[in-house]
């Protein structure tokens, strides 16, 4: 009986064609056409048969649902045709969140992109010689003074580190071995391991010594004639402590000196920053690994340094150029946007106005400023927003983006309940707003760390939350 009464229900829908004939679609497929006004169709009976077949509608429901199909097509249609990427507001205190995009662009990179994307420029064009030239050239003059102190070095851009990690070893170790601690065959996010890399660039990885201890011997009682650099990984997104011990960075460097072998560093979120500034400690400088002696260090764009996503070359010229004529230097360049982004972010570093990296005013904002936006921001809820119950935490960001893993910074959030609703709910609810709002779930309540929110979209998180109790 169900089953006669399930099939009676689906024969009552309409079919697309029917759905076409009528007056408002036939207006609406000469605005948007048929073929998109015919898949919003589908989609919208496809719902309610589903509906039917769960056993979730009855006639009365059916009845509902074919009076306001063409609104729901309408509805249907809209959502195609918006975007699926767009923006939110982290308010997770993950400042280099990967899954939200990593480090956000400055205005002056935005400007720059632009200004160069939307005509032609001389992208390979030597403009003094009239003749062809190297899309290198655009940056490598910015890195040659950041690091002109540091280094003799040269910088090429692919377009991640994993990019720079595997066309580094395919350049300058195809063929012969790696010697790598096992404290350093690190994952990281997307399944990223180190010993796969390896294999793919067609070196041969050598491990040595254990997951907590690695001494310099353990390096030189591996190197043999087959041995082609010396490997240094950061950790990323782990610290080991306690009954561990690591070669000096300066032991590793004498140690390829004294047998010919180049040393290469792969840096992670490479930053230019000093993040002892912050009190944050265990995260070197490109420029630190660089005056060390390191060879070649491997770096991102879109972590530590604050720009595009791209992959960071720096290291001695001759080494640096064997790089960039490999094959796969083509299948991994990168194009006119990232370096007009990046061109833009690194004049901020040789002006020294860190401010001007988003990344880094994210990191360096004083508590005490986090708190007075945070007690505004209260002061205004409480007032408009009755149903929802603020309070002002202190709490701790973190860098993300698999920089000092340990390592925290101050900040302050608005804890937020609201009367009769799961904090997962009400996290549901904050993440399906317009703008979409992510926030994280302690003891809970729903944080919103003010530390990875722009000051002006303090606004719109006040908007969003008194629209709740609407």
């Amino acid at each position: 009986m169900k089953s006669a009464l399930k099939s009676d229900l689906l024969r009552a829908l309409p079919s697309v064609d029917e759905l076409l004939r009528s007056a408002e679609l036939s207006r609406l497929v000469a605005l948007e056409g048929h073929a998109a006004v015919a898949d919003a169709a589908r989609e919208v009976l496809a719902r309610v048969r589903n509906e039917i077949q769960q056993d979730r509608l009855d006639v009365a429901g059916v009845n509902l649902a074919r009076d306001g199909m063409n609104e729901a097509i309408h509805r249907e249609l809209r959502r195609q045709a918006a975007y699926s990427l767009q923006p939110v507001i982290n308010a997770t205190g993950v400042i280099l969140h990967t899954n939200l995009g990593r480090a956000p662009l400055s205005h002056a990179a935005l400007d720059h992109m632009r200004e160069v994307t939307t005509q032609y420029s001389n992208l390979e064009f030597d403009i003094e010689a009239g003749e062809r030239g190297k899309r290198d050239v655009h940056v490598q003059r910015l890195f040659a003074r950041l690091f002109g102190g540091a280094s003799e070095s040269t910088t090429v851009v692919v377009n991640n580190n994993a990019a720079a990690v595997l066309i580094t070893l395919n350049a300058l170790a195809e063929g012969g071995e790696v010697i790598v601690s096992r404290g350093e065959l690190v994952e990281i996010g997307g399944s990223f391991r180190i010993p796969e890399v390896m294999a793919k660039s067609g070196a041969l990885l050598r491990e040595i010594g254990t997951t907590n201890r690695t001494r310099i011997a353990d390096y030189e009682r591996a190197i043999t004639e087959r041995t082609r650099l010396l490997l240094r990984v950061h950790r990323s997104n782990f610290e080991i402590v306690g009954f561990a011990e690591q070669p000096a960075l300066g032991e590793l460097v004498a140690l390829g000196r004294k047998h010919n072998i180049p040393v290469v560093e792969d840096l992670g979120s490479g930053a230019l920053f000093d993040l002892r500034t912050l009190g944050i400690h265990n995260e070197s400088t490109v420029a630190e690994s660089l005056s060390a002696g390191v060879d070649v260090v491997t770096y991102s764009g879109d972590k530590l340094l604050g720009g595009p996503q791209a992959g960071l070359i720096t290291g001695r010229s001759g080494l640096v150029a064997r790089i960039r004529s490999n094959p796969l230097f083509r299948a991994l360049r990168v194009d006119k946007l990232t370096y007009a982004a990046l061109e833009a972010t690194l004049m901020a570093y040789l002006r020294a106005d860190y401010g001007a990296v988003p990344a880094l005013r994210f990191m360096t904002v004083p508590a005490d400023e986090l708190r007075r936006r945070a007690e505004a921001l209260a002061g205004k809820l409480r007032t408009e927003a009755p149903h929802l119950e603020i309070e002002i935490v202190e709490t701790q960001s973190i860098l993300g983006g698999g920089a000092a893993p340990t390592a925290t910074l101050s900040s302050v959030a608005l804890a937020v309940t609201r009367s009769g609703s799961h904090p997962d709910q009400l996290a549901s609810a904050l993440r399906k707003s317009k703008p979409p709002i992510i926030a994280r779930i302690v003891d809970d309540r729903v944080l919103l760390d003010l530390r990875t929110v722009l000051p002006e979209q303090d606004a719109d998180i006040a908007r969003l939350l008194m629209a709740l109790n609407r």
